[in-house]
């Protein structure tokens, strides 16, 4: 019989998103007669948790950071609060999602949100379904609702992760470090000049990318400038994400400079990391990991809140990015980065696939 997968996603960032779409082709492409469903798990949830999802980052992520600092430690560190955070987020929303699965009778369950894992671990451990429940971790640390008691597989982007994985999933779980949660393209190699001459970008010089995630969180105009100042850049590029009030304001500041280039979102990172010298990043997850892929140098800057911090105390302690704070000290680090050759990192393809490591827990 056909194995039958059913994804669970958000539409509220491209942490979620991509990774779903990227799971989804890859089964296509390893598993041609699976049967693939994706679903965004905002219109299984009630109207509370929609509405949380997509108006508080507009809040907590630009006019009010404090309390996104204050809710992280709430939700996710306090024990107490985090406790009651899940069990209502269980006792409220899990009869939707029960009836989804009655439904589709899917074979395994594929989780890139938080808050479905966390309720779909809570209904598995309680019984009431019956198959794998898979989540998908593409961060670092801070990964208390990433990962949960309950969930049979943890694919996880970054290896440095499965130790905070089973101290909150427990020693019953299996972590796999897997590729497959970025876009297939990345695994292929890519010349620099190729990419540059794809893009329309000089061959010769530096290149700077700013970038503040789906979301375009913070700040992202203080980068450009620092990185125009360093005399080694030849072009900056700013990615904007879904941001469109920063790629107006950015727009109207720097449109006119030749040296310059303002991207909303675009389906052609891969391109850009690899013809880049550095990241300028400021939110983690799986960028990181790509620019690692393509040899470009990350640096972490920017924002530094809530999950951020932890992100930034696990960069620093692995080396995977350089951490920095102020602009003076992102100046500094550019300057480092675009003198370096730096290899891109060809690893991550012999690593598992995400497909392959599903389909061995349901045995097909």
């Amino acid at each position: 019989m056909r194995p039958r997968v059913l994804i669970m996603t958000a539409s509220v960032g491209a942490g979620h998103e991509l990774p779903a779409q990227a799971l989804a082709v890859q089964f296509a492409r390893e598993v041609p007669d699976s049967d693939v469903l994706v679903e965004d798990g905002l219109d299984y949830l009630g109207p509370l948790v929609s509405w949380v999802s997509h108006g508080a980052p507009r809040v907590v992520f630009f006019r009010s950071e404090w309390i996104w600092d204050a809710g992280f430690w709430l939700f996710a560190r306090f024990p107490p609060s985090r406790w009651l955070t899940k069990t209502t987020l269980y006792r409220a929303e899990h009869a939707r999602l029960r009836e989804l699965v009655d439904r589709i009778h899917p074979d395994v369950i594929i989780s890139t949100w938080p808050i479905t894992t966390e309720i779909l671990a809570h209904m598995r451990r309680r019984g009431e379904i019956g198959i794998p429940v898979v989540a998908t971790i593409t961060d670092i640390s801070a990964l208390q609702f990433w990962a949960a008691p309950g969930v049979d597989l943890h694919l996880i982007s970054y290896p440095d992760s499965a130790p905070e994985v089973r101290s909150i999933a427990g020693p019953a779980t299996r972590v796999v470090c897997v590729h497959g949660m970025t876009r297939p393209e990345f695994l292929t190699a890519r010349d620099r000049a190729d990419a540059r001459a794809a893009l329309g970008l000089p061959n010769d010089g530096a290149i700077v990318l700013v970038s503040g995630g789906g979301w375009g969180v913070g700040d992202i105009s203080g980068a450009v400038d620092v990185a125009l100042a360093v005399p080694e850049v030849r072009t900056v590029v700013c990615l904007c994400g879904r941001n469109d009030d920063l790629a107006d304001v950015l727009r109207r500041r720097l449109g006119r400079d030749p040296r310059v280039r303002i991207e909303d979102f675009t389906d052609g990172i891969s391109d850009y990391m690899a013809a880049a010298n550095a990241l300028v990043h400021s939110t983690g997850g799986n960028t990181i990991i790509e620019a690692h892929m393509r040899g470009c140098t990350p640096i972490s800057y920017g924002w530094g809140r809530g999950h951020i911090r932890l992100h930034n105390r696990a960069f620093r302690e692995y080396g995977i990015a350089e951490v920095v704070a102020t602009q003076n000290e992102l100046a500094g680090a550019i300057r480092r980065a675009v003198v370096i050759d730096r290899v891109p990192d060809a690893s991550f393809a012999h690593l598992p696939s995400a497909a392959s490591a599903v389909m061995e827990l349901i045995g097909r």
